[in-house]
């Protein structure tokens, strides 16, 4: 049994104890903590490990402001680093000496491959050792190649030194922003910054396989236009080692499958994710039945072989091949009994793991787990100051739809409060091919504090549960993926959990666009409606999608198949699920939000929907983000959304007061 298996609770709080100093005081008294507490960026993010275990970094965000914390094998912080307003996305390790720092920004472009505003990559690389940094692309010879990263394809170590491999466009000729519509893979000095080619691409080119000695094995080549793909052995003249045709979704080399002289290829197929193992020397693919069931790859940051994945459900859990090392992940697990638990790192023996743990009454709290020691050490927290009386809990909720269609929801009650007659917030995810999990859910935690009931339903179209449930959503934006979240809300009401007259309908990205069609599409279920970032014209979007990567692309055939159009679409087929044509309709006030940098659904589509309800005479608040992104990558704007979105809805849909028994825990 790992140490502290039997005073979590008492190890939760040393942990909140270590951003103590930048969080706000929290009367439990007096009430919930204040809606900042909950907007804030988490105070840990990208907790990494190195390869062997022996240091971890971590993003640590205080008063908005992030910093990269480095930790050595003494336990110690052996350096900070202040990242500025660097919108910080992943950090990843080249052995245990190179930090690389993954960042995104967003730039205006003109270009073919890259057309207009679009959220780019850039690396920063620390050699935790001599404290010298450097942007990749950002040194030496400039000129050849554009100043961003295009993918991270590993690192190797080669003569004792070591070397990134990264993406990129190449400049046609010097001094211009003539980029060539091809995807390279340069090798990058780690120490200096000097790059060169390491294999030329073409204009199919989407990805590299690069093994731990340096060598580009393999590359993996999609035509948008025509839907076929293949995949080339790089060191056998670019021979082809697998092939196919796919409208929508190809195939990727995530490593290398079980031995190094085979590739793991996966694909989406009918019922779900399947994975294969093609020689590079050529030959038949081997299926993986091991694989059954999984959804993702875990690969070993060290050799890069396949050594697992992640069964999907609602509690996302690892599978590890080697019965030795699954050992070690399920006597780790037990440590945390009661608690939702979920692998964030581990090192490349899997003696040392980072763990984070949310559910029950942890907002999200993250150990380092030593197996050799039998050790659970707490070393940060997300929400410091929204202690555990606040958090309220979650549960699956089963559920169907009115065509008989199983579908399942999270659901979070407010804390203390008797869950009976309560008001609604309905708040379906984004995507839509995406779904929502047991775990702590900042948005979701802030309007149960302030005593609503949240529901996320996993509607048909959802990912993580069949391919046919996926399947079943296409076609159906604004019908029975519409009806899906309102049938689960019903079903809240029979089970006495909601009021039926006292539900909001509040969402981000699709989710924004459901908000919105709840009181266009739909009437007389919502009395107000939150959309973030949300779509108001199913036509105005494709015709966005169309301008920046074509009529013929994989992304616009993609928006097309999910809304349910043809390949000569015209308005007519999505005007009577488009709640921009059905603003005069309206039954309830609706709160647009959105972000001014939004390159994933732009802020056009809110400013149109906001003209469009004006016009009409209908009750409608506007809310714009100044630099925000479509992630709300930024406290500022973080904040701002969830102030504007429970204010909102307090207003149209007030709660009950607090309960005695609340203002006494």
């Amino acid at each position: 049994m790992i140490r502290g298996a039997t005073a979590l609770v008492t190890a939760l709080a040393a942990a909140a104890s270590v951003h103590a100093a930048d969080a706000p005081s929290t009367d439990s008294a007096v009430g919930p903590p204040p809606i900042e507490d909950y907007g804030k960026l988490p105070g840990m993010q990208s907790v990494t490990l190195s390869p062997s275990g022996q240091r971890f970094a971590y993003v640590a965000v205080a008063n908005g402001v992030r910093r990269i914390v480095i930790v050595g094998p003494d336990g110690k912080v052996s350096d900070t680093i202040g990242v500025g307003a660097a919108k910080v996305e992943a950090l990843s390790w080249a052995g245990d000496d190179h930090l690389l720092i993954n960042t995104s920004k967003t730039f205006n472009l003109d270009h073919d491959t890259l057309r207009s505003k679009s959220e780019l990559g850039a690396v920063t690389v620390v050699n935790v050792n001599t404290k010298k940094a450097f942007g990749v692309f950002q040194q030496g010879d400039q000129e050849r190649v554009a100043p961003f990263v295009a993918g991270e394809f590993g690192a190797a170590q080669i003569n004792g030194h070591w070397y990134g491999f990264f993406g990129a466009y190449s400049y046609d000729t010097a001094h211009t922003l003539e980029l060539l519509d091809e995807l390279d893979v340069y090798r990058v000095d780690l120490d200096t910054g000097r790059f060169e080619m390491a294999f030329h691409g073409d204009f199919n080119s989407v990805g590299w396989l690069v093994s731990p000695q340096g060598v580009v094995d393999a590359g993996v080549y999609y035509n948008s236009a025509t839907g076929q793909w293949t995949v080339k052995a790089s060191q056998r003249q670019s021979a082809v080692i697998a092939s196919g045709h796919s409208s929508f979704d190809y195939p990727h080399v995530l490593g290398y499958g079980r031995a190094r002289d085979v590739v793991l290829l996966a694909q989406t197929a009918e019922h779900g994710q399947t994975f294969e193992e093609v020689p590079l020397a050529g030959g038949a693919a081997k299926p993986a039945p091991e694989a059954d069931g999984l959804e993702g790859a875990m690969i070993d940051p060290a050799t890069r072989l396949w050594i697992g994945g992640s069964r999907d459900g609602d509690q996302q859990e690892a599978v590890l091949f080697d019965p030795a090392m699954h050992a070690k992940l399920a006597g780790a697990r037990k440590a945390f009994d009661g608690y939702i638990s979920h692998l964030a790192s581990y090192s490349s023996d899997f003696n040392r793991l980072i763990v984070e743990t949310d559910g029950g009454d942890d907002s999200g709290t993250y150990w380092l787990v030593d197996i050799a020691k039998h050790s659970a050490d707490p070393i940060g927290v997300n929400y410091p100051s929204v202690v555990p009386s606040f958090v309220g809990p979650i549960k699956m909720i089963d559920y169907k739809a009115a065509d008989g269609t199983d579908l399942h929801g999270v659901l979070t009650l407010p804390p203390g409060r008797d869950p009976k007659n309560l008001p609604l917030v309905v708040m379906p995810h984004g995507g839509p091919e995406a779904r929502d999990y047991l775990r702590f859910d900042y948005w979701a935690q802030a309007f149960a504090a302030r005593g609503y009931a949240v529901f996320q339903p996993n509607f048909r179209g959802s990912s993580g549960y069949s391919r046919a449930l996926l399947e079943a959503g296409y076609g159906q934006w604004g019908r029975k993926m519409q009806t899906d979240i309102s049938d689960g809300a019903a079903e809240l009401v029979r089970q006495g959990i909601a009021d039926p007259k006292r539900e909001c309908i509040v969402g981000w990205s699709y989710g924004g666009y459901a908000a919105q069609a709840g009181v266009t599409v739909q009437h007389g279920l919502y009395r107000c409606a939150v959309s973030m970032a949300g779509v108001a014209d199913l036509g105005m979007m494709l015709n966005y999608e169309r301008d920046r990567a074509g009529s013929e692309s994989q992304t616009t055939r993609y928006w097309k198949r999910f809304m349910g159009v043809s390949s000569d679409w015209t308005d007519a087929q999505v005007r009577d699920v488009s709640p921009l044509k059905l603003a005069a309709g309206a039954d309830a006030p609706l709160l647009l939000i959105h972000g001014d940098q939004d390159v994933v659904v732009p802020i056009e589509q809110s400013q149109a929907m906001e003209r469009a309800l004006r016009s009409a005479g209908k009750p409608v608040e506007f809310v714009t983000l100044p630099g925000a992104d479509h992630w709300l990558l930024e406290e500022d704007a973080r904040v701002a959304m969830l102030k504007a979105s429970v204010a909102f809805v307090m207003k149209y849909d007030p709660p009950d007061p607090a309960p005695a028994t609340v203002a006494a825990r």
